[in-house]
């Protein structure tokens, strides 16, 4: 199977394997607890538009990401809303729909 190339924003990536690894090297830049960066919460806005659940990820808004624990021990983004409440979400999801 042919690479399939995907653009996020401004980035263009050859194939969804090369977005994955920024999204994963951009993950493990944070600890648990961190707040992300604007930058970076820049690109993962435009990376959670292509979620295929978006709008209910969303919810009623976007306050900031943060970086959080997840299953089995892992670590995820978080989005925290402005009432307060908060979502995990696969980055793994938004590039591969």
């Amino acid at each position: 199977m042919p690479a399939k190339p995907i653009s996020i924003g401004s980035l263009h990536f050859e194939k969804r394997g090369d977005a994955l690894s920024y999204f994963r090297a951009m993950l493990n830049r944070y600890d648990i607890g961190d707040k992300v960066s604007a930058t970076d919460a820049d690109m993962l806005r435009l990376a959670l538009a292509m979620h295929p659940k978006a709008n209910e990820k969303i919810g009623c808004g976007l306050s900031h990401f943060s970086v959080r624990s997840a299953d089995f021990g892992s670590k995820c983004f978080w989005i925290n809303r402005p009432d307060g409440t908060t979502e995990k979400f696969s980055y793994l999801t938004c590039i591969r729909g």
